[in-house]
C-alpha cells in the first residue's frame, strides 16, 4: 500500500505539474506567457493574453489534470483506504511549484476545482456555479476562485465532512496566499478585469465619462 501511494503522488505531482497556458502559447501562439499580462501561466492569463479560446482551453485541461490526479485511488481500487483528495493535492503542488516550469507555476484555482470534481460532482457543481456568479458580478477572476474555494470550506463544515473541510481549508489558505497581490490590487480598485460581467461593464461606463 505504500508503494502504491508514493506511485499515485509521483503522478498527481507530475499531471499537476503539466503547465498547459506555457507550452500551448509557446507552441500554438509562439509566446511567452510568464513574460506577459501578470506573467502568470494559468487560466486568467491565458484568457488575457492569448484569447478566449486558449484561455478556456486551459482552463479544462488544468481541471482534468486535478480530476485525473485525484481519481488514482478509484482506479487503483484503493479509495476506501486512501482518499481522493490526499492524492489531489500534489497535483495542486505540482501545479503551483511545476518540475517543467523550474518549481514556478499557476494559483492552483482550476487544478483545485477538478480534484473537488473527482471526489464529489454536485458539489464541484455548486462551486462551478458560486465561481461564475462572482465572476459576473465582479469581472475579477481572483475574487471568483477565492470565494468559491472558501465557500466549499464552509459547506464541508456544515455537512460534516471533515477531510474535505480540512483539505478546502487548507486550499483556501494556499489560494489567498497566492493571491495576495491580487487583494491588495482588489482594495486599491486596480485589479485587471476580466472583459465581460457587471465590473467591466461599470469600469466601462466609468472611463467615458
Amino acid at each position: 500500500m505504500i508503494f502504491k501511494i508514493c506511485l499515485m503522488a509521483i503522478i498527481a505531482y507530475l499531471l499537476g505539474s503539466i503547465p498547459w497556458g506555457l507550452w500551448i502559447g509557446q507552441v500554438f501562439y509562439h509566446k511567452d506567457i510568464r513574460k506577459l499580462g501578470s506573467g502568470n501561466i494559468g487560466t486568467t492569463n491565458t484568457l488575457r493574453v492569448l484569447g478566449p479560446k486558449a484561455g478556456v482551453t486551459v482552463l479544462f485541461l488544468d481541471m482534468f489534470k486535478g480530476t485525473l490526479a485525484a481519481c488514482q485511488p478509484y482506479f487503483f481500487h484503493c479509495s476506501q483506504t486512501v482518499s481522493p483528495l490526499l492524492i489531489g493535492l500534489f497535483a495542486v503542488l505540482g501545479h503551483t511549484c511545476s518540475i517543467f516550469d523550474h518549481f514556478h507555476g499557476g494559483k492552483a484555482v482550476a487544478t483545485s476545482a477538478g480534484i473537488l470534481l473527482a471526489y464529489n460532482p454536485l458539489l464541484f457543481l455548486v462551486a462551478w456555479a458560486i465561481y461564475l456568479t462572482v465572476l459576473l458580478l465582479t469581472s475579477m477572476a481572483s475574487a471568483a476562485g477565492m470565494v468559491g474555494i472558501t465557500a466549499i470550506f464552509i459547506i464541508a463544515l456544515c455537512i460534516h465532512d471533515w477531510i474535505l473541510a480540512a483539505i478546502a481549508g487548507f486550499l483556501t489558505v494556499v489560494i489567498i496566499w497566492l493571491h495576495r497581490a491580487n487583494i491588495k490590487r482588489i482594495f486599491n480598485g486596480t485589479e485587471s478585469l476580466v472583459h465581460f460581467g457587471l465590473g467591466y461593464r461599470r469600469q466601462q461606463k466609468r472611463n467615458q465619462k
